[in-house]
């Protein structure tokens, strides 16, 4: 133990002093991983309580001391460091002694030794007055628009006088307005997410009208294409998928996400107010005046992933999508430990924590409309229900099976808890068994139990600690002593139970297990007696003879290893063996697939529903279950809360938290909202860090024109469309996109001018099948599970996405993972997206449809069919010089020269940018 700590001693001192650029996501790793597993592996002999050999690891200044045995880490190169070779026990060195290191806590250390074992610097923490004082905990104000110097600046609304009073103080002038050609394009792909048709751009161009643009806006915003273009960008946020990830046996498809999908599309059509938005998909089940269909919506906690069934790792799951997607705040970093940046405690953590630990999936989710009787659906019912019925009569005769095996083989019990010894206690999952055994849940039940009343005298089980104490080869003359001594002498201090005293005593116990044997027999017995006198007296509460009662509480009070109330164990739990999980899964299988595809089955909502006592949660130390600390209430994160903090006290407090988040006085959700707006439309936020407004975060580069945008968003009723009107409507974003100010404002922070974009994987396949004419306008319904083959015509947003195998192809265009919120997609340029539509045999597909559209193949004329094809690729006419191209590249080929023409087109950046 004690070279393993010197270990971690140098590699903190190692890396403490090396000079490394450390991401925000890095520091989050190391927030979330590494300094949880050295809390929970360390901290007890280094930390504030205890320094063994003066180390002291919960520190910046205490890791920065050095260590005894010089470096064991090579930064970068995990296989030439001590400390990972030492984790891996590959060598002599086995670390830590007691037990190994899960695989996920190696390969956490393994990738951050990768990363060059960045760690949090001291100078990156403030002070507890200057966090608070941090712009984004703030309240939101409402500034006047200033006074812009150049009476002849382009001001459309109030958007550009903020953007024009920054220029002209950087002595920096706006670009001219963008062509009505550019304007248009950038629009439609802006809201819809597709490419104008010519004839909606030829519409465009006729009209000189001053309000013709704020036309094509409306037109664009009252399209049902804006709810697919923008839900997808919810969808990000959201982490959607259409599984689980991974979840042993169970079925790791979510049936009817896409429901939830498609509630995103129809509340975004809609224009639904955001704070409605957002108070459906925390707690719809809770709101009074919500309609069934709005159940949908909580699919935005409920579709995560589910994290091999740990309940801890989903509830932090749901509070980062909450905190992190709806308010721009870390708050899961304060898990294991008081943020180290931010001002949220653990005490704010876990109080959140109890809010989703009182909210459950149900078994069944509900359904969200109400079926239409017809014979197909009785049928249906019909089946389902005896379907459920097998089901159930399984489980409950596995329950009886476990439950009264815990009362009546309490002998294998207490010598499977004595054997254990005081090695830690293994997770159910790890005890899998190839064939039935006593239980391990009921083991570990057991070992509570009887830890509990070695703790305090217990008159029954106090014989059982003593005896069990004694040296195996000394047992039976040491025990023969000991029982002699509770007959002829006994304590009044410590009573002993006369029945137990009288069975050992009767006959000479020679082990452990004779001892085991006689407790099984006295409790088999006090079984017995209660199961007869509850039979003749239902209404007995306590058998009348007080030593044979002290006997029944072993196995029948509240909380005993062996009364378990049902609902209350796990399949995992009934069903440690393979045999019976199999067996179990075969018949849930056959309810699940009746369930989601028997003929005549309704779709259903993924739900949550309040538990029907709440959980009081409790600050887990160091982040682990197993150790919990002092209670908390369930409430709203101090920082925001403010003076207003109250416990939670209506249920969950799910409805409550949702509340809190869309108050306005809540001075994150709305700026994170327009921040991400103005993102999309812009690529760039006014605040470059979207999912973290704490004191990490870039601060606004218009801090004022933030809150303006976010008071005007509330006043005007939290409508999305009109911010996209106020945003689009601007002289800043007419701005033509050329190289004005490049050199004094290199990344444009200032919005001198436009930002060409490169489409995302969405637009891009959906403009290609959209030219191609193949595009499939349906909205909603289940996942395409064949979207990359090169005959789907769906639109990219449904697509079915599977958290354990997202295709290549998203990863090379920047497809978000689904594992956690996203705020922002990259935006990368590799080969492989050129490769993919050179090569790629679905835009080749594109290229022959759009080649055979009537209004092309019917055109004669090569130099008609060519400018036909710049109208539809690119919105304008083809040049004269591209027209000879054209013609000189297909001459008189045939249609194969044709489509690898088109095919050319559609490589284009022409096409595949927007500026």
């Amino acid at each position: 133990m004690t070279v393993f700590r010197s270990v971690l001693f140098a590699v903190l001192a190692t890396f403490a002093g090396q000079a490394i650029a450390q991401t925000p996501a890095e520091l989050d790793f190391v927030e979330k991983r590494i300094r949880p597993l050295l809390a929970e592996r360390c901290f007890e002999c280094h930390g504030p309580k205890k320094q063994e050999l003066g180390l002291r690891l919960d520190s910046k200044a205490a890791m920065l001391k050095g260590g005894e045995n010089g470096p064991v880490i090579v930064a970068k190169n995990p296989d030439a460091s001590l400390l990972i070779q030492a984790v891996r026990q590959t060598g002599e060195l086995k670390m830590p002694p007691k037990s190994k290191l899960t695989a996920r806590q190696i390969a956490d250390l393994v990738e951050w030794v990768k990363m060059g074992a960045p760690w949090p610097e001291a100078s990156q923490a403030a002070s507890d007055d200057a966090r608070l004082k941090h712009w984004a905990f703030q309240p939101v104000q409402y500034p006047r628009p200033p006074q812009v110097r150049n009476p002849n600046a382009a001001i459309h609304n109030s958007i550009d006088r903020f953007i024009m009073a920054k220029l002209e103080e950087k002595g920096l002038r706006p670009s001219p307005p963008a062509d009505k050609l550019t304007l248009i394009r950038r629009a439609t792909f802006d809201l819809i997410g597709l490419p104008p048709t010519p004839e909606e751009i030829d519409a465009f161009l006729k009209d000189d009208s001053p309000e013709a643009f704020a036309k094509v806006v409306d037109r664009l915003l009252a399209s049902p294409r804006y709810g697919e273009r923008w839900g997808r960008y919810w969808l990000d946020l959201a982490r959607f998928a259409d599984t689980k990830g991974y979840v042993f046996f169970q079925d790791a498809n979510y049936p009817w996400a896409y429901t939830y999908r498609d509630y995103v599309i129809e509340s975004s059509n809609a224009d639904l107010r955001y704070d409605r938005f957002l108070l459906e998909q925390l707690a719809a089940d809770q709101l009074p005046d919500a309609n069934r269909r709005s159940l949908r919506a909580l699919g935005f906690l409920s579709l995560g992933g589910q994290f091999m069934n740990n309940v801890h790792d989903i509830i932090d799951d749901r509070i980062d999508v909450v905190a992190r997607g709806l308010m721009g705040l870390t708050v899961t970093c304060a898990r294991c430990h008081d943020h180290k940046f931010d001002p949220i405690s653990q005490k704010d953590y876990y109080g959140l924590y109890g809010v989703f630990a009182s909210s459950a999936e149900p078994e069944v989710p509900p359904l969200f409309d109400e079926p239409t009787p017809t014979r197909v659906y009785a049928a249906f019912r019909g089946e389902l229900d005896a379907r459920e019925k097998k089901l159930n009569d399984f489980i409950k005769a596995q329950y009886d099976l476990v439950v009264s095996g815990g009362r009546t083989r309490a002998a294998e019990y207490f010598m499977a808890v004595h054997a254990q010894g005081d090695q830690p206690v293994q997770d159910d999952f790890m005890l899998l068994s190839d064939g039935p055994d006593i239980n391990p849940t009921m083991v570990k039940r057991w070992r509570a139990q009887l830890d509990r009343s070695r703790r305090k005298h217990d008159p029954v089980m106090a014989a059982w600690h003593a005896l069990a104490a004694l040296p195996e080869k000394e047992f039976a003359a040491k025990s023969k002593e000991l029982i002699a001594g509770w007959v002829a002498k006994p304590d009044p201090a410590k009573p002993l139970n006369p029945l137990v005293v009288w069975s050992l005593a009767a006959k000479p116990v020679t082990s452990l297990n004779d001892v085991a044997k006689r407790y099984g027999e006295l409790l088999n017995e006090a079984d017995r007696i209660w199961l007869e006198a509850r039979k003749a007296d239902p209404k007995l509460t306590a058998l009348p003879d007080p030593s044979m009662e002290q006997l029944r509480l072993v196995i029948h009070a509240p909380g005993a290893a062996a009364n378990v109330p049902p609902g209350q164990l796990d399949d995992l739990e009934l069903f440690p063996d393979r045999p019976s999980q199999g067996k179990l899964q075969e018949i849930r299988k056959a309810v699940e697939q009746w369930r989601v595809s028997g003929v005549g089955a309704p779709p259903r909502a993924h739900a949550l529903v309040d538990r029907p006592e709440p959980y009081e949660p409790r600050v887990f130390l160091r982040g682990n279950p197993n150790q919990p600390g002092p209670g908390v209430s369930r409430h709203f994160p101090t920082v925001v809360a403010a003076a207003r903090i109250e416990p939670f006290r209506v249920g969950s407090g799910r409805l409550e938290m949702a509340q809190a988040i869309v108050d306005p006085k809540n001075p994150l959700t709305a700026r994170a909202l327009v921040n991400r707006v103005w993102l999309h439309h812009f690529g760039q936020g006014l605040v470059r860090t979207p999912a973290d407004f704490g004191l990490r975060s870039d601060p606004p580069t218009h801090p004022e024109l933030l809150d303006h945008l976010a008071s005007e968003f509330i006043r005007g009723g939290w409508s999305i469309k009109k911010l996209h009107r106020s945003i689009m409507l601007s002289a800043t974003y007419c701005q033509a996109s050329g190289s004005r100010d490049a050199e004094s404002d290199p990344e444009n922070r200032l919005l001198s001018r436009a930002n060409r974009q490169r489409l995302d994987f969405e637009a891009m396949r959906d403009s290609l099948l959209a030219v191609a004419g193949r595009l499939d306008r349906k909205i909603g319904g289940p996942s395409a599970r064949d979207l990359l083959s090169p005959g789907s015509t769906r639109r990219t947003l449904y697509g079915f996405v599977d958290r354990l195998q997202v295709p290549g192809l998203y990863r090379a265009f920047d497809f978000p993972s689904p594992d956690a919120t996203s705020s922002q997609r990259d935006a990368t340029t590799i080969p492989q997206q050129a490769l993919y539509l050179m090569n790629g045999p679905f835009a080749a597909e594109c290229a022959r449809a759009l080649m055979r559209r009537p209004d092309v193949a019917g055109l004669a004329d090569p130099a008609q069919r060519i400018d036909r094809l710049y109208r539809i690729c690119f919105g304008r006419a083809a040049t004269t010089e591209e027209i000879a191209l054209g013609r000189d590249y297909v001459g008189s080929g045939n249609g194969a020269v044709w489509e690898r023409y088109a095919q050319a087109l559609l490589n284009t950046n022409e096409f595949a940018f927007v500026d």
